[in-house]
Formats: C-alpha cells, sequence, structure tokens
C-alpha cells in the first residue's frame, strides 16, 4: 500500500467518524433534550398551579421530557416571572401564570422586567370565570342581600384576594365601583391562604377563580352568589352572573397562559405552542377543565401576543378607573 492509498483510507476514516459525531451531536441537541420546568409565581395550592399540573403530565408524554411544576411565589407573582425573564432562553424553563402577569404593570410601574417585550407569548391556556363567594355565616343569599348588608355594616366587609394586582383584587374593587359600597381588601400570597382565611370567617367574602374555588363550593365551605363572566358557568349552571344580579356592566373574566424567556428561538416556542394546544385539545384534559369551571384554550403564539397587549390595555383601564391601589 503507498502513502497516497494510506493517506486517503485514513481521511475517509477520519471523515466519517467527523459524520457520526455531528449525527449524535444534532441528534442530542435536538429540543427537548433534558427536562423542562414550569415556573408557577404562587404558592401550591391555587388555579394556576391546579390547571399547570393538570397540563405537565400530558405535556411530557408529548415531549418526551420530564416536565416539573415549580412553585416560586412572591410580590404578586413578579419573583417568578422575574425569573423566567432572566433565565436562559432555551426553552426549558417557562412561565405559567394569570392575567395577573399584564395587570402587574398598571400597579407595579417599576417592575424588575417588561411584561411583554421580556417575554415570548406561547400560549393561552384556558379562561375563566371568577365567583363571588362568602362564608356562609354571612347573612346574605344573594349579591342584592350583599350589598344590603355592606350598606349597613359599622365597619367595611373584608374581601379577601390572590394578592394585590390580581384579577381577584380588581374584581373586588370593581364591585365597589359598580355598588357604591366600601369593602376592605386584604391581599394574600395567592388563592390558597385566602380560601382558607374565608372559610375560617377572617374574611367575609371574595372573587376567586373557579379551579381553586369549586372543590369548598362543592363542600359548602364557601356559598356562592354570582359569577363575573356575561353569561353562566356550566360548571355552576344554578349560581347567576352579576349582570342577571342587578349589574348588567359587570363582566370580568380572568385567564392563564404560558411565556418563554424573549430570546428563546422561535422554533422552540412554535414546539411548545402546538404541544399546549394538542395537550389542552385532549379529550380528558378538557374534562378536568370543565369540571373546575375553566375553559380550554391553545392558541398560536401571534394570537397569544396580540391577546396579552390588548388584555394590558383593558387592564390598565380598569385601575384607572377604580383607583385601585396596592396595600
Amino acid at each position: 500500500m503507498n502513502f497516497k492509498t494510506l493517506f486517503r483510507r485514513l481521511w475517509l476514516a477520519v471523515a466519517a467518524a467527523g459524520l457520526v459525531a455531528v449525527t449524535f451531536g444534532a441528534r442530542g441537541d435536538t429540543y427537548p433534550s433534558r427536562p423542562i420546568r414550569l415556573m408557577v409565581p404562587f404558592p401550591p395550592g391555587g388555579p394556576t398551579e391546579v390547571l399547570a399540573r393538570i397540563v405537565a403530565p400530558r405535556l411530557a408524554e408529548r415531549l418526551g421530557q420530564v416536565v416539573i411544576v415549580d412553585n416560586k411565589p412572591g410580590a404578586s407573582g413578579m419573583v417568578g416571572a422575574d425569573a423566567v425573564a432572566k433565565a436562559a432562553p432555551d426553552g426549558y424553563t417557562l412561565l405559567v401564570n394569570a392575567s395577573i402577569h399584564v395587570i402587574n404593570p398598571s400597579l407595579y410601574p417599576k417592575q424588575p422586567y417588561d411584561a411583554i417585550a421580556d417575554f415570548a407569548a406561547v400560549s393561552n391556556l384556558a379562561d375563566v370565570p371568577l365567583v363571588l363567594a362568602v362564608n356562609p355565616k354571612v347573612p346574605a343569599r344573594s349579591v342584592k342581600e350583599l350589598v344590603a348588608l355592606a350598606r349597613s355594616a359599622k365597619t367595611p366587609l373584608a374581601f379577601a384576594s390572590a394578592g394585590n394586582a390580581t384579577s381577584q383584587h380588581l374584581s373586588g374593587e370593581a364591585f365597589k365601583v359598580a355598588t357604591g359600597i366600601d369593602l376592605l381588601h386584604v391581599p394574600y400570597k395567592g388563592s390558597a391562604p385566602a380560601l382558607t382565611d374565608l372559610i375560617g370567617g377572617q374574611v367575609q367574602l371574595m372573587f376567586d377563580s373557579l379551579p381553586s374555588s369549586m372543590p369548598f363550593i362543592k363542600s359548602g365551605a364557601i356559598r356562592p352568589l354570582a359569577v363575573t363572566t356575561s353569561s353562566r358557568s356550566p360548571a355552576l349552571p344554578d349560581v347567576p352572573t352579576l349582570a342577571e344580579s342587578g349589574f348588567p356592566a359587570f363582566s370580568i373574566s380572568t385567564w392563564y397562559g404560558v411565556w418563554a424567556p424573549a430570546a428563546t428561538p422561535p422554533t422552540i416556542v412554535q414546539r411548545l405552542s402546538s404541544e399546549i394546544a394538542a395537550v389542552v385539545r385532549l379529550p380528558e384534559v378538557r374534562a378536568q377543565f370543565e369540571k373546575l369551571g375553566a375553559e380550554p384554550v391553545g392558541n398560536t403564539p401571534a394570537q397569544f401576543s396580540a391577546f396579552s397587549k390588548a388584555e394590558l390595555v383593558k387592564w390598565s383601564g380598569i385601575v384607572k378607573q377604580s383607583g385601585a391601589k396596592v396595600e
């Protein structure tokens, strides 16, 4: 064998080895290649976590990777959201948040991140009515009776919320404007602790998302008086709307979605969006959502981005009209 033949064979061997290495490397880099974390910026037990934990195992099946739900509460959801905004934009750290994500900018002008610019919208998970509920010891079985009770009370009735700037908080503020009554806002660090005090009687009423309230409504631990949407919820068909209760202009809902850090590659964002949309349309997931009073959505990044921007403008108007302030 001459030198040229030996060199050619060595070159072909090296080239083949390189091709194999590139092929294996490409397969190893295919997204996702390791566990994905869904950051929920509230304590365990709230509606955001409930929906995230329904979605996580099905999303894991479709992506072929473990999907972990990680609670990181604090500062009306801003601690967890800030962690995601500053995370590596590789699709492995995602934010699952409620409409508070686009409400916070109106009440916290000095946020450590931009709710729109620092995130890539992935998909809207679900739309959810809020329910106005009271402690069973409150002597009111309708919205009309509750308003009368509030007007006659020597001290303002206390309404709980999942935290400052949440849709629960602003629904209470909008209710004050619509009825002309005075209420004392008591913010908590999530729906779970707020519901605990509502059940215990430390506060008298609360606007809350159906996913977290439904078990306590069914058990009789709290009494629903009305839902905040323009039509009744299929999950609570016997509970009237606030419009039916004498306040026709009152129509508010909350929603839940998924975001990635802003610089996440569009191909990854699109993959996540498609898989999440497929998950929320699964019959068993839809049934779980609807049992909790949540309507599955699942849309494209462009649709969810446009929706988020419109919602930011809408909630800014509600904040200005109600004069809501953080406490």
